[in-house]
């Protein structure tokens, strides 16, 4: 049965969790070597399938400059900010079915640790060989993860690539939209949220684009756990905390 969220338990929860998910991830082995292996591999399984366009894609976006910096910020920022404001909708709007939502994410997230780990994966823009334009770095925009002896370089881990929790988080945050969301015009921004995460994690060469179906089969892990915890899919649970029993009700006010 969902407990109504209680927010000083939630914030310190959720700074621990990502505090944790952060050094996990980045404290993963630096193995450049392999990580450009497996990059190649990834290139020449797509390029097999018919579908190894993100050169193409990142050299013509590069040409508008407006929108190449646009997609930048956005790939720094909108990963964190969307994820939190729908994280406190949930929790104003939607306490019974807030821990259960909340959960998925948690599990997605752990769960591409593994990747993280076990997998070090060079983006496309860290290939050699394969003139990929690192848009952050030319453009000289704030969240460059690979300038030289930048301080977000060297905090964070080159080859977690695989799988995207860009594409994870806002896949999470289309649907729970979607789903969730009453006005149709949120609904719409809901779809096209990840849609566009995943043209902008291609553009700015961050991503492969079967890092994101990487992405996708760690929030279906998500919503598998959360299922099995919870014996309901979260967005089926009821939307307010139910209220404590008459029993409870008259005890509290005796006390009181």
């Amino acid at each position: 049965m969902p407990r109504r969220p209680r927010l000083w338990f939630e914030l310190i929860l959720i700074a621990v969790s990502y505090g944790t998910y952060s050094m996990i991830r980045n404290a993963a082995p630096d193995r450049s070597a392999q990580a450009q292996e497996h990059a190649r591999w990834i290139w020449d399984v797509q390029g097999a399938l018919g579908l190894a366009f993100e050169r193409s894609v990142n050299h013509a976006v590069e040409g508008v400059t407006w929108l190449i910096v646009s997609m930048n910020y956005y790939y720094a920022t909108l990963h964190f900010v969307v994820t939190i404001a729908v994280l406190v909708w949930l929790f104003r709007s939607h306490p019974g079915r807030y821990g259960a939502t909340r959960l998925v994410l948690f599990a997605t997230t752990g769960v591409a640790l593994l990747g993280y780990y076990f997998y070090p994966l060079a983006p496309p823009r860290l290939m050699e060989g394969m003139d990929f334009i690192d848009t952050a770095t030319v453009h000289n925009t704030w969240g460059s993860l690979s300038a030289e002896g930048s301080t977000m370089a060297s905090v964070s881990n080159q080859y977690a690539a695989m799988p995207s929790m860009h594409i994870g988080w806002s896949l999470w945050c289309g649907i729970t939209i979607c789903v969730l969301a009453r006005p149709l015009w949120l609904k719409i921004l809901g779809a096209l949220y990840p849609a566009v995460t995943l043209l902008v994690i291609v553009a700015t060469a961050n991503h492969f684009w079967l890092d994101a179906v990487g992405g996708m089969i760690c929030l279906g892990f998500g919503y598998l756990v959360a299922r099995w915890w919870y014996g309901r899919a979260c967005y089926r649970l009821p939307r307010q905390v139910p209220g404590p029993r008459p029993a409870a009700r008259t005890a509290a006010a005796a006390a009181s």
